[in-house]
């Protein structure tokens, strides 16, 4: 009785790592907090951090009290940018238990879900456009129906699936997505794809509006230009998921300051929370 499957026998460290983040994460959003089951949520994207000591650096944000590792993938076919693959989400695996927050933003997104499971990776955000593209004529539905199947394919590998829209995509695009449950975060871009330091684009928080309104315990998250001061215009509009990264390892006072003032956007706002990296995604070891 309750003997483990063929499957979990057969896990890899990583997997099982990255598992085991999942599932805590997972129970933890299970709680009510405050009314609501959302939770502030802060997420460095190493994008900004040395790339030659990622490891150093996942630990100092660790340490600082960062929710989860925001991983931006590019191969430049989506984003005019080339930088991080699998096997560098695999090398973190071995040194951290944190949430691995992984975005595809690529024109195939499917082609690396195999490797990024066995990486280690915790959840993989695609971007919508791609499937818009493909569809051309066949419209929405089409893209829809093909998004859902990347996303339903992640989950029954172990991962967390989230969509993200790009600055000029309209929000709409994504919605059938949500409405039926495919997906467990809405990734909405406040800048351009490619590059870290660029400015905040507070137009797209109209879609972080709309999909708060419609979805009150959605996962939404932001990425791009985020400070203590975007953070807050951020959470006001809906958002309580923040990915930053030059304000976290750019930040003068330590990865620990940036962090504590992110997260004091959100709470601020009344929106989430804030429960420690041990509550909001890390693995317990």
């Amino acid at each position: 009785e309750n003997q483990p499957t063929p499957r979990q026998q057969q896990q890899s460290a990583p997997e099982a790592a990255a598992r085991q983040a999942v599932n805590h994460h997972h129970q933890q959003q299970q709680q009510h907090v405050n009314g609501t089951l959302l939770q502030a949520i802060i997420a460095p994207s190493i994008l900004a951090a040395d790339f030659a000591d990622l490891a150093s650096e996942v630990a100092r944000i660790e340490k600082g009290g960062a929710d989860w590792v925001h991983v931006d993938m590019f191969d430049g076919t989506f984003a005019p940018n080339f930088t991080i693959g699998p096997p560098v989400v695999a090398a973190l695996r071995k040194r951290t238990n944190m949430f691995l927050d992984c975005h595809l933003a690529v024109s195939d997104p499917a082609k690396y879900v195999p490797a990024l499971q066995a990486a280690g990776a915790s959840s993989i955000t695609f971007q919508i456009e791609p499937f818009l593209q493909a569809a051309g004529k066949d419209g929405l539905a089409a893209a829809t129906q093909s998004a859902a199947t990347l996303a339903a394919d992640i989950r029954s590998r172990g991962m967390r699936a989230g969509v993200a829209v790009a600055v000029g995509t309209s929000v709409e695009a994504l919605l059938p997505l949500v409405e039926e449950g495919t997906v467990d975060m809405v990734l909405c871009m406040t800048v351009e794809c490619g590059f870290g330091g660029q400015k905040f684009q507070p137009q797209v928080l109209d879609n972080v509006k709309q999909l708060r309104s419609k979805f009150p315990t959605l996962n939404i998250q932001v990425d791009g230009g985020i400070n203590p001061e975007t953070a807050r215009l951020a959470a006001a509009a809906g958002a309580n998921v923040l990915v930053a990264g030059t304000a976290v390892f750019g930040c003068p006072e330590g990865p620990a300051a940036a962090i504590k003032d992110l997260r004091q956007g959100l709470v601020q706002e009344g929106l989430a929370t804030s429960l420690g990296a041990a509550a909001a995604g890390a693995a317990v070891c």
